[in-house]
């Protein structure tokens, strides 16, 4: 459970329990006893928050007002009720304020587990798709897709052509190739564009929360879910819903996908009223499909829905001339995003990048440029800013005297070499090595390096 977790209840016996629970579950928690004091923080704005707990009945400010000046603070934070059983009015009308949910004490921690589970992946999904359509507002055309390679070119030209049906299309490649890029490209020249465009992530959810963030639920559903709620599907009415890493998805969920792409129908969950999905489905997968359905991991009729039309990106080094197009791109895009002058890249960082396999694809290659521009101090990004993969026969002895090396000598080289270079700044020779700085310390007591001993 990832996120930060604010509590703000006047008993200090409930707010120990919730703190060690979700403490416990990998949430780090701030409790408050007074809603005045938690105030004060969120409307500092500078607090960093992902979901807030707030009792309804509390001494000081009872938790209705103090919900409605949070909503007045800060309007996108999502709130969760606690009430006893005897407030169940307030709880919905706590809900009519802008609450998200609510538990009743004494709730049962699976009930506690779900229920704040639910909220923090729905503000994370909700918080990447308004990403996402600023994205797509901020791009004027199909020209921010980078590339002038004839092999992504093709790829590109395909796309454009099958924007104007609604037929599923399925986007093969590898990790960081640009799947989600092509299905941006897709949908916004797609008659589609004015509807929402939503992506979900097939991989990073459990099956019961993908389910649930795919179809909706219904109230009572299961434990936590005390209202209905819209899926994915029903959000993304008259869009695009672009289901990431689709591989992933368990037997039980592919059969009821396969009923939505063939009868344009489906379940929330707990319920037995069918509603109807008018979106388009683009899937993205860097698996082979067709070998998980002979291994028996993907239904065939499935991969056939899927796969009406098929784009197969190729990797970063299957197109080496957009190798030097995109460090530009991303030069430009670091230089706006930290206001300030765009830095250039010299002759050898460019040879070093086109000297390199790319496992990462472009993804690594954003990475890269990015974590160069920050370390860098001057206008040019040089070798030395680059991670010690890309510099391994600057620092490493030639090949005539290898063959004397230890594996130790080896190691000692680097340090000594990365440590002449940055002036002996531990900080940046870390940084350089891709080690943190206690590994730093403990190598140079090792290898019992000293400043002087450097030619």
């Amino acid at each position: 459970m990832d996120g930060r977790i604010y509590i703000c209840d006047d008993e200090v016996g409930m707010l120990r329990y919730l703190k060690k629970m979700l403490g416990g579950w990998g949430a780090e928690v701030q409790t408050y006893r007074c809603p005045l004091a938690l105030l004060e923080v969120l409307q500092g704005g500078a607090s960093s928050v992902d979901l807030l707990l707030l009792d309804i009945k509390m001494a000081e400010l009872d938790g209705l007002e103090t919900l409605r000046r949070v909503r007045g603070c800060r309007p996108e934070l999502p709130v969760v009720m606690m009430t006893g059983h005897g407030s169940v009015e307030s709880a919905v009308e706590a809900m009519k304020l802008g609450a998200q949910n609510y538990l009743t004490k004494p709730f049962p921690q699976e009930q506690l587990r779900a229920v704040v589970e639910q909220s923090l992946q729905r503000e994370k999904l909700l918080v990447e798709n308004r990403i996402l359509k600023q994205k797509l507002h901020q791009q004027s055309g199909a020209d921010q897709v980078i590339f002038k390679s004839p092999a992504f070119a093709e790829v590109h030209d395909l796309a454009l052509r099958v924007t104007g049906v609604d037929s599923p299309l399925l986007v093969l490649g590898e990790s960081g190739s640009g799947k989600e890029l092509i299905a941006r490209l897709v949908h916004r020249n797609s008659p589609r564009s004015q509807a929402p465009l939503l992506a979900i992530n097939c991989a990073a959810l459990t099956e019961t929360l993908l389910e649930s963030q795919l179809f909706g639920h219904i109230k009572g559903a299961f434990t936590g879910a005390l209202q209905n709620q819209p899926g994915l599907l029903a959000t993304a009415e008259g869009g695009t819903l672009f289901l990431d890493e689709v591989g992933e998805l368990s037997p039980a969920l592919q059969a009821k996908l396969l009923r939505v792409l063939q009868q344009g129908e489906y379940l929330p969950v707990g319920s037995t009223r069918t509603k109807q999905a008018d979106v388009r489905f683009v899937s993205a997968t860097n698996k082979d499909l067709e070998q998980e359905v002979v291994a028996g991991r993907f239904r065939e009729d499935l991969f056939y829905r899927l796969n009406v039309i098929t784009l197969e990106l190729p990797p970063l080094r299957e197109r080496p001339e957009d190798i030097a197009l995109l460090a530009e791109h991303f030069l430009d895009k670091m230089a706006k995003r930290l206001n300030q002058p765009r830095k250039k890249i010299s002759d050898e960082v460019m040879t070093a990048l086109h000297q390199h396999d790319w496992p990462g694809n472009v993804r690594e290659l954003e990475n890269v440029i990015e974590r160069s521009v920050v370390l860098a101090l001057g206008p040019t990004l040089t070798l030395d800013l680059l991670p010690a993969k890309f510099r391994v026969t600057e620092l490493l002895p030639t090949a005539a005297t290898l063959s004397s090396f230890s594996l130790r000598d080896a190691e000692k080289l680097q340090v000594q070499r990365a440590l002449d270079k940055t002036g002996w700044n531990k900080s940046r020779t870390a940084q350089l090595l891709g080690v943190t700085r206690k590994t730093l310390d403990k190598k140079i007591r090792d290898f019992e390096l000293l400043r002087e001993e450097l030619p």
